[in-house]
């Protein structure tokens, strides 16, 4: 009798160990679980490999280059997959890509806008697809602006502005008037608009600095030395000062300078802007006086503000690249370290 009491006691005990061990296996897995599914409700998409359509104005320029490279490497570097545009300086290029984007159910979409008007349809098209879009250099003027998420970029009206005050400085002791003549980007662009306003909020105080011309160079080297010509053509011993919105409309100015029998930096004074590499080759070979930095190497910053937004971050609805001024004094020294 003893003997089974003493077999069913070791039974039982078998058997509640047995259960017990289930149940804190059971408990383990349930945690390990619950651990992972916490894990994975806390995975943003910004951590997932992400697929971002970029639509670029075009290639109009040393900066454009450098900034589509910049954003191209910072896609590709966080592991995130790419689809890339050029607009060859089209809107209508530029739309149709944001909407095969679209189409293609990207999860983000960057694009410089060619101008600021017009894209209020296509943008309401990706906002109702809920795929969200990053304004990169330029802006848009939209009356809605919950069709964009944020602009990273330049401060285009302060760029125009740093340009004049230079100017006012360096003619300061100048008498009489001061003629410039203005090659402006491409019509209807924001970086045209907003660094014609900056520097005209300037010279405004100032009424012996005077615009005698200014017409648009669409950005290109090409078109800035021939539109120079023409200025040169009809204004040529009155130019004092030339201001020109890129550095490349700049370059192909000096050109247009030196055929005409002028010295570029000497005879007229050029002010450009973007800080690339040619500018600074133009100002160590005392050719250009002054560059206003717009600095394009911005792609891992606007890759943070996409995988922020998308981990469900508040941002800023601008995002400001901080930027200098480069002259003529400082280009060789500097040269050696210019990335664009």
């Amino acid at each position: 009798m003893m003997k089974k009491l003493l077999k069913r006691k070791t039974v039982l005990f078998l058997m509640m160990s047995l259960m017990l061990l289930l149940a804190a296996c059971s408990s383990a897995g349930t945690g390990g679980d619950t651990e992972s599914g916490s894990a994975g409700s806390g995975d943003s998409k910004s951590s997932e490999k992400l697929v971002i359509g970029f639509s670029q104005v075009g290639a109009e320029s040393e900066w454009r280059t450098a900034n589509t490279k910049s954003m191209q490497d910072a896609i590709k570097a966080a592991g995130h997959e790419l689809k890339f545009s050029d607009a060859q300086q089209k809107q209508e290029n530029q739309i149709k890509a944001i909407r095969s984007f679209i189409a293609q159910k990207v999860d983000a979409i960057v694009f410089s806008p060619v101008v600021e008007t017009g894209f209020e349809t296509v943008l309401q098209e990706a906002k109702d697809a809920g795929i969200p879009v990053f304004l990169a250099d330029r802006a848009v003027d939209i009356e809605d602006d919950s069709l964009w998420v944020t602009f990273l970029g330049s401060d285009f009206v302060e760029e125009g502005r740093k340009a004049a005050n230079w100017l006012v400085e360096e003619t300061k002791d100048m008498d009489g008037d001061v003629n410039i003549v203005e090659l402006q980007g491409t019509v209807g662009s924001a970086p045209a608009i907003d660094r014609k306003e900056g520097f005209e909020e300037v010279i405004k105080d100032h009424p012996n600095l005077k615009i005698i011309k200014s017409q648009t160079g669409d950005f290109t080297r090409a078109k800035g030395k021939e539109v120079m010509e023409a200025f040169l053509k009809s204004d040529g011993e009155n130019i004092d000062v030339l201001y020109a919105h890129n550095d490349d409309m700049a370059i192909g100015a000096i050109q247009a300078i030196e055929e005409y029998g002028l010295t570029p930096g000497e005879d007229i004074k050029i002010i450009g802007v973007d800080a690339v590499r040619g500018a600074f080759e133009a100002m160590a070979a005392g050719k250009m006086n002054v560059t206003i930095e717009c600095n394009p190497l911005f792609g891992p910053q606007m890759v943070d503000l996409i995988e922020a937004h998308l981990a469900g971050e508040e941002i800023e609805k601008r995002v400001a690249v901080e930027e200098s001024m480069y002259t003529m004094d400082q280009a060789e020294e500097l040269l050696p370290t210019r990335e664009y």
